[in-house]
């Protein structure tokens, strides 16, 4: 299929959807001079043990651009069943939904083009991008069922910003918190629950992204900060000398990252990952220590930017799989799939078999 074919498809079942490709907004963060990489994604689905009607639903790239990232289209297959392309009301998460009857087998493939650039806000500089909605920022200092923002969860964001004015201050003293009081455990699995209560409430600061970067979103939210997490997966290597911060190859199976965003009046949305400088503690090079130049240089460039050698997904909490009878998934940055039996587990391969594929196409 080209790249005109490809934009052109519509349809639903064994056709493809795509979403209107919008030139997206330079701001005065991101150099207009960067290159937008283009990707292609490609998920590839089968349920090896079907009972009754299957369900699966697939994350696909966010809906709306961004200065970092724009969708090219969407295309699936689900040889057998339905499918169809359905967005979250609430959090504009986009996902292919399919279904099967009994007795059929469940394969879905799912191919997603997408361009990235570099970003970077300035925070030390005047701001002048506009003002987000008041009901999106109120979207984003709301509570959820893994992330309270009163008892503990207070207590201890009051404590890290005593002293701090500001947005801009807090958040900076959330990340530094972060980076110097959390671990990332290499026993969790995939990139951790994010249950933040449980984290806060045993003092138990160790974690993956989902975890660690679920902390810097709830600790901003109780100060009244507007944040948000960003589910997506790695799809390149890093081009700034990070071997843990990239994903080099085609099979970017088991690459899932969540990062993070806190909104300060001015600049717009602000990219942080305080998880990904534990991960170069613990991973580069065999792992380094917190004052290595390395580490220091991760830890820097990792409040205001991002390297976007990575898709992103989805900004949604408890969210409701269509069709779904088996309640509310915490984030989706998985596949997702449920038979008569109940739903599966995204990380039991003998039980629910996926692929996910990358490269880069321009």
């Amino acid at each position: 299929m080209n790249r005109r074919d490809f934009l052109r498809s519509s349809g639903i079942a064994s056709a493809g959807i795509v979403y209107p490709a919008m030139a997206p907004p330079v701001l005065a963060q991101t150099p207009a001079a960067d290159r937008w990489r283009i990707h292609e994604v490609t998920v590839q689905v089968d349920i090896l043990k079907p009972s009754g009607v299957t369900r699966v639903w697939v994350p696909t790239p966010l809906t709306r651009d961004t200065p970092f990232h724009k969708t090219l289209g969407n295309s699936f297959q689900a040889e057998g069943g339905t499918a169809r392309l359905v967005t979250d009301p609430r959090y504009g998460a986009g996902m292919v939904a399919a279904e099967w009857a009994q007795g059929l087998h469940p394969t879905l493939t799912h191919t997603a083009r997408f361009a990235t650039r570099d970003f970077a806000v300035d925070v030390t500089k005047p701001g002048n991008v506009p003002a987000e909605d008041r009901a999106t920022l109120a979207k984003y200092t709301a509570p959820t069922d893994l992330m309270p923002l009163d008892g503990s969860v207070k207590e201890l964001s009051a404590r890290i910003v005593k002293g701090k004015e500001g947005g801009l201050e807090c958040a900076r003293a959330i990340y530094e918190w972060i980076v110097d009081h959390t671990h990332r455990d290499p026993k969790t699995r995939g990139c951790g629950t994010g249950d933040v209560k449980f984290m806060i409430e045993n003092k138990a600061y160790g974690g993956k992204c989902a975890d660690l970067n679920a902390l810097f979103v709830t600790l901003a939210r109780a100060e009244g900060i507007p944040a948000r997490d960003v589910y997506g997966v790695r799809v390149a290597g890093s081009l700034l000398g990070y071997a843990s911060l990239g994903k080099v190859g085609g099979d970017i199976t088991r690459a899932q990252h969540c990062r993070a965003e806190f909104y300060l009046p001015g600049h717009g949305w602000v990219p942080v990952d305080p998880a990904d400088v534990r991960k170069v503690i613990l991973e580069e090079g065999g792992g380094k220590k917190p004052d290595d130049p390395l580490v220091l240089a991760a830890r820097k460039r990792l409040f205001g930017s991002w390297e976007m050698n990575w898709l992103a997904y989805n900004y949604a909490h408890d969210l409701s799989l269509p069709g779904s009878t088996r309640g509310k998934v915490a984030f989706l940055m998985y596949p997702q799939a449920e038979t008569d039996e109940g739903r599966l587990d995204s990380l039991d391969a003998d039980h629910f078999k996926y692929s996910i594929t990358a490269k880069e196409i321009g």
